[in-house]
């Protein structure tokens, strides 16, 4: 048996296809081009990267792309202070910090600031809240975008009814476990939230259909902790080094193994990494609309 091999770059590139269609749509009809202000501090290399590849795909989805770089040096007040600015800007629709931010800035303070409904990352305490009693969720409101965008693969794959499979979420995090275990409950699944200091986590691993694998940990997740036949998504993004000392990219799942029992999975890169900006993308848009008081774009 060999898995077949869930292509998030392409699914992203529909995602962005429909978002810029859309776009078009409300510009034509109501005169808004949505924008998107992302916030980077200081100058850490992937940061770096992260914020041009959002710059370019606003610009490839038909929306206003505001990049702001500031150096470390800057004071939490002064940041707080631009995203008040921004709130009351009505040209940007989406505002986006990037983490990490520099330690003596509080990123729950900073979140906090937000104007919710410009809160395209999905992080504010009021859209973690409405994720979670059921307001929010896939195809409706500002949901975190890793999470949003795993969902939408697993569709992919299994169809639309994906309710009473088994599924295991493993990592806790607010950033991706934790909303992806609320949207899996809203699909009727039956969860299981588990991390590194699990009790017998192979165990529980086995007995889910549906694995998302986003605890930070390079290949943790073995092919013997995996169902057979079952769906992967791997969140996870590691540097490790080769036999030959080079540098390579891997998920939390040891590929190769799982390669050989899952029924699906996602590489690492190509599989969720690029889901993530497209959700941007599309949060971005359906901000627009929501402070429009106009009824969210069906995409």
């Amino acid at each position: 048996m060999s898995a077949k091999l869930i292509d998030g770059k392409a699914f992203a590139a529909g995602l962005r296809a429909r978002v810029a269609d859309k776009a078009g749509q409300l510009k034509s009809a109501h005169g808004i081009t949505p924008g998107l202000a992302v916030i980077l501090v200081g100058e850490d290399p992937a940061s770096a990267v992260y914020v041009r590849n959002k710059g370019k795909a606003a610009h490839e989805a038909g929306l206003r792309s505001f990049d702001i770089q500031h150096p470390d040096t800057l004071s939490e007040d002064a940041l707080l202070s631009q995203i008040t600015e921004l709130n009351g800007d009505a040209s940007v629709n989406g505002i986006l910090v990037q983490m990490p931010l520099p330690k003596h800035i509080d990123p729950a303070r900073i979140i906090a600031a937000i104007d919710p409904l410009k809160d395209v990352d999905g992080f504010h305490p009021l859209n973690a809240g409405r994720l979670l009693s059921g307001e929010y969720g896939v195809d409706h409101g500002l949901v975190a975008c890793t999470p949003s965008g795993c969902m939408m693969l697993i569709k992919d794959i299994l169809g639309e009814d994906i309710s009473r499979k088994d599924a295991i979420v493993v990592g806790r995090s607010n950033i991706v476990g934790k909303p992806m275990a609320q949207l899996l409950l809203q699909e009727s699944c039956t969860v299981t939230m588990a991390h590194s200091r699990s009790q017998d986590l192979p165990a529980l691993c086995r007995r889910a259909d549906i694995l998302v694998a986003a605890v930070g940990r390079a290949e943790m997740i073995r092919g013997d902790w995996i169902k057979e036949g079952a769906t992967i998504i791997d969140v996870g993004i590691n540097r490790i080094q080769n036999a030959d000392g080079k540098a390579k990219l891997c998920g939390d799942v040891a590929f190769a193994e799982a390669l050989r029992v899952a029924g699906a999975i996602t590489p690492v890169p190509g599989g969720v990494g690029p889901m993530t900006i497209a959700c941007l993308m599309r949060n971005t848009l359906v901000a627009s609309a929501l402070q429009a008081g106009l009824d969210q774009p069906d995409i």
